[in-house]
């Protein structure tokens, strides 16, 4: 443990002396749960609580949602049937474009190393957009699996207007939920407005389908050389190729896990006598606040208190007012 602490205090002491120069992050949903956004892959989370049966779907198609939830987002299941994919992401994209959701400190902790010209890279695996409603420069972040920002047809690549669509998914599209008594009792498919095929949809990265050209592009500029540290949040590592980022840096490049439990470990991480990864157990907000009072940049954070979520904005002041306590005279 005292091994691991002092592994910590020694990036912490190279970001202080600027030999830290290149920072990259690979993000997953974990940087979003404070907002209120659901998890993917965590216990309760929108894998765990599929229900086949609410949706729009074939027996066969249930059945391989069943096996493997993550059927419902699969090229292999809407090519055929685009509704699962609508009807499950319905709130979601409904809320994300009204902007439902704020980000959270963890968030606002990237953009803080790209004011502080430390940011070389944001891979984001999230497509919920908080990382864009920081205001993190777009050539600073790839979202490697796309985004709930535009849509586009998966069939002939055309743009679909995103006001236009929101009406067709409120009018078109059933809520399974049960939390908007203006939705349809049944579904009915949303045309593309050239190719006229069933395939318009947020641009995410559905399973089976490439990874969008930018992902490989700037993994090519940005390692090995150009990264010194790599820190990890909020991801369970299982998602290739996007989990392959913990890889790419060189033999002297560091890296930080902020997570609730320990993964990468098949990926080379925290393996050998020679490993130098730390492991910063908990949730993201806990991790990147334990980073940014170590570095002295809670008030670089506390800038952006209004624009955080709740929870977030709570915990930082909470630190804040910590950490400018007088203490009282016995």
């Amino acid at each position: 443990q005292k091994n691991r602490m002092s592994l910590f205090e020694s990036i912490i002491n190279d970001l202080r002396a600027g030999t830290i120069k290149n920072v990259t992050v690979l993000s997953g949903a974990g940087v979003s749960v404070a907002s209120g956004i659901p998890d993917f892959r965590s216990p309760g989370g929108m894998y765990d609580t599929l229900k086949p049966e609410l949706l729009t779907a074939t027996s066969r198609q249930r059945r391989a949602m069943e096996d493997d939830p993550t059927a419902v987002v699969s090229w292999d299941i809407f090519q055929d049937n685009q509704l699962p994919y609508l009807e499950l992401r319905r709130p979601f994209i409904l809320g994300t474009a009204e902007k439902k959701w704020k980000p959270t400190l963890s968030h606002f902790f990237v953009r803080v190393l790209e004011e502080k010209g430390l940011l070389r890279r944001l891979y984001t695996q999230n497509i919920d957009g908080l990382d864009m409603n920081t205001g993190i420069k777009a050539k600073n972040r790839v979202s490697v699996h796309g985004s709930l920002a535009t849509i586009t047809c998966e069939f002939c690549q055309a743009d679909y207007p995103i006001s236009d669509f929101l009406v067709a998914l409120k009018s078109n599209i059933k809520d399974i939920y049960g939390i908007d008594p203006s939705a349809p009792k049944e579904s009915t498919p949303i045309p593309c407005l050239k190719c006229d095929k069933f395939g318009v949809k947020p641009s995410t990265v559905l399973y089976g389908r490439s990874m969008p050209s930018e992902f490989s592009a700037s993994l090519t500029k940005d390692f090995p050389n150009n990264c010194d540290l790599i820190i990890v949040a909020g991801t369970s590592l299982t998602v290739a190729p996007a989990n392959l980022v913990v890889m790419q840096g060189s033999p002297e490049c560091r890296r930080i896990l902020i997570n609730k439990e320990k993964v990468g470990m098949e990926l080379g991480m925290f393996a050998g006598h020679t490993n130098t990864d730390v492991f910063l157990q908990g949730s993201c907000d806990d991790g990147f606040l334990t980073i940014a009072k170590e570095l002295g940049w809670l008030e670089d954070l506390a800038q952006w208190k209004d624009e955080m979520c709740e929870e977030s904005a709570k915990k930082l002041l909470k630190e804040i007012n910590k950490n400018t306590d007088i203490p009282k005279k016995k």
